[in-house]
């Protein structure tokens, strides 16, 4: 599949979500998080499709902006050279961001402050330690689901601060 950068940017955009890499069916379509990921991720922050790919609203911005391909274990890790050339310059372009809700580890590892977590378990269990203006997430593919049942804090604690969090940016 040929390099098609998928992502979603507006100067007025005031949420950012920081993800991985667009998947194979995103880079087909074009559309971020046009998949389960996509549905779980906008039940997570409590909004409609139309919420969600407003670009006044809301950036997306993956860490790598092209699919990068196929592992053993699904998606092999975004190409950190796209982060390297392309992410300070986009990021530097979205003045209006209030939250950015960093999604993965490869967000994270970038977005965070170094030591924030050893594993992806305790960076979303530290949420709080961000502030307002951050929130670490799992990825929310249905490959985590075995994370998500494991850990039924992060629905019980994480997901309304989220929630009233989106909620809020979204009256404004």
């Amino acid at each position: 599949m040929p390099p098609r950068p998928v992502l979603q940017a507006g100067v007025a955009a005031r949420i950012l979500i920081a993800g991985q890499a667009p998947g194979r069916k995103v880079a087909a379509s074009g559309v971020p998080f046009d998949d389960a990921s996509g549905d779980r991720l906008r039940a997570w922050m409590g909004i409609d499709k139309a919420a969600f790919y407003d670009p006044d609203f809301i950036a997306i911005v993956p860490m790598g902006l092209c699919y990068p391909g196929k592992g053993r274990s699904g998606d092999i890790a975004p190409r950190p050279e796209c982060a390297a050339t392309w992410r300070s310059r986009l990021l530097a372009q979205l003045p209006s961001i209030q939250l950015t809700l960093v999604i993965g580890t490869h967000a994270q590892a970038w977005h965070l402050k170094p030591g924030s977590g050893a594993t992806l378990t305790a960076t979303v269990r530290a949420w709080r330690e961000h502030g307002a203006s951050v929130m670490p997430l799992p990825h929310p593919s249905p490959r985590n689901n075995g994370w998500l049942q494991h850990n039924p804090w992060f629905e019980a604690e994480v997901l309304p601060q989220l929630k009233a969090r989106v909620r809020g940016l979204r009256a404004e």
